[in-house]
């Protein structure tokens, strides 16, 4: 009985624990909820309060800022309203000066109107008067003029002569001696021995055994060599000689060296003919280089590319009138670096254009055109100096002379393919080029004979003396002169002579 209620005691006041303890946490949760409370209503004062200032302050910023945007349109607008003043101010001057100009321009048609009419006028007026004088003088007025023109000349024409005799003569003495001066002086300057080619050699023949072999078993030894060189080769005109003959003296000289190296070899077949050939004609280029190196340095005309030199070199075996090219233009650029030495001009522009000038006949059997025409195209090519280009391009007149070196150019040219012995020309073209002067000179009005003397090198002429008067004697001289240098081509220098001659014969009786 003890132990039962000591239990339900337990029990009881197990529950009144329970019990209380829960009052208790209520009570402790309703403590904490009235002070949290209080925390968030103090936070939330304090945040409007803080909110408040933020606001307050962004009021005043934003109030500052938008005074000075305010400040900027105004200046904006102050100035947008100056510069549309100015433009209005603009317009009405342009405004004005249009009306002005409109009005210049109406005063401006009006005077040349008014020009207009009297020029109409004034010639309305001249051509009265010249039908009054042709009606009172029974003269047109072209019969007018050379009836003037004629008395002037006759009243005039000693007076005339005399001065024009004067000044021609003093004019010529001045310049002739300076030329012939400096000529003379650049001549004795330079001593080069005369070369002439030919268009045959000949090889000596040790012995009419070795002539049988380069003759080969019917012909066939001298056919391939004839095929393999294009060279004539001719065996029957000397015992002891066998002659080479072509218009090419490369050819020429490539097919003697093989020859003669075939003579010392002693083997003479066609398979060694043509080892033969192709090895000289290798040893034959390098001779080229060689030549155009040597040329280049002797003529003083350095910074060449190679390949020009080798063109230069081709010039070796090349002839004009039976003057070797190469020669021809070194002696050239002697002679133009003189003169151009004494006449104050470009000495190395001369020597270089001297020297190719003649570049273009290494190739104007390859190439279609003049040689001056293909040598100015290859020197573009290479990028040689325009200086040097003009300086070449007119030594045969196909160019005007643009520069003082051009004109040193021709100059020299003439001096070296005039020399005597320089060059061999034909008879028929030496008969030829006498004929088309005496043709050219007797095309003349009052001209009765014609005489081509001294090689070419003077042409005088007759002249009828009543068709032609001492004053217009000096202006035939100068067109027939001026005839030659446009329709001939000729070395050196032609004179020309015109003989006027009165013979008055009387009788007594």
């Amino acid at each position: 009985m003890s132990l039962k209620f000591l239990f339900t005691l337990l029990a009881i006041s197990g529950a009144a624990g329970i019990a209380l303890g829960y009052v208790l946490r209520w009570l402790i949760a309703l403590s904490q909820r009235g002070s949290l409370e209080l925390d968030i209503k103090q936070k939330m004062l304090e945040a409007k309060e803080r909110a408040g200032s933020i606001l307050a302050d962004a009021e005043k910023h934003g109030d500052a800022l938008a005074r000075k945007r305010l400040e900027k349109v105004h200046e904006h607008e102050e100035k947008l309203e100056k510069f549309a003043l100015r433009l209005s101010k603009k317009e009405e001057f342009l405004d004005e000066r249009e009306r002005s100009n409109a009005l210049e321009a109406e005063s401006l048609r009006h005077r040349e109107n008014e020009v207009s009419r009297l020029e109409k006028e004034s010639e309305a007026l001249m051509e009265k008067r010249r039908l009054e004088l042709e009606r009172v003088s029974h003269l047109s007025q072209s019969s007018a003029r050379e009836e003037l023109l004629k008395d002037i000349e006759s009243s005039q024409e000693t007076a005339l002569l005399g001065r024009l005799q004067k000044l021609e003569a003093h004019g010529r003495e001045r310049f002739e001696e300076v030329a012939r001066n400096i000529l003379i002086s650049t001549i004795h300057r330079l001593g080069n021995t005369v070369n002439s080619e030919v268009m045959s050699l000949s090889i000596p023949i040790p012995s009419d055994e070795v002539k049988g072999k380069i003759i080969g078993k019917e012909g066939r030894n001298i056919k391939v060599f004839e095929r393999v060189t294009g060279v004539d080769v001719i065996v029957d005109d000397a015992p002891d000689r066998i002659t080479l003959s072509s218009f090419d003296p490369l050819r020429r000289h490539i097919a003697k060296l093989a020859l003669e190296q075939l003579i010392i070899d002693g083997r003479i077949q066609p398979t060694k003919i043509e080892e033969t050939v192709a090895r000289v004609k290798k040893e034959v280029v390098e001779t080229i280089k060689q030549k155009g190196s040597e040329a280049s340095y002797e003529a003083g005309v350095v910074g060449l590319d190679p390949k020009l030199i080798t063109l230069l070199g081709r010039l070796y075996f090349r002839t004009s009138y039976g003057q070797n090219v190469l020669q021809h233009s070194v002696e050239m650029a002697h002679l133009a670096g003189m003169l151009a030495e004494e006449l104050g001009a470009d000495p190395a522009v001369a020597r270089a254009g001297a020297l190719l000038h003649d570049i273009g006949k290494a190739v104007d059997h390859e190439v279609q055109g003049t040689h001056v025409e293909i040598g100015k195209r290859i020197l573009e090519r290479f990028g040689i100096d325009k200086k040097i280009i003009l300086a070449m391009q007119a030594h045969h007149d196909e160019y005007p002379y643009e520069t003082p070196e051009s004109i040193i150019v021709q100059v020299a040219d003439a001096i070296s393919g005039s020399r005597p012995g320089a060059r061999r020309d034909s008879v028929e073209k030496y008969l030829e080029r006498l004929g088309e002067l005496e043709h050219l000179a007797m095309s003349f009005p009052g001209v009765e004979k014609v005489y081509a003397v001294q090689a070419g090198r003077e042409i005088r002429i007759f002249v009828n003396p009543g068709k032609v008067s001492d004053l217009t004697m000096h202006k035939m001289a100068r067109d027939i002169a001026n005839r030659i240098q446009e329709e001939l081509k000729y070395p050196g220098e032609i004179k020309v002579n015109i003989i006027r001659e009165n013979r008055v014969v009387e009788f007594a009786r």
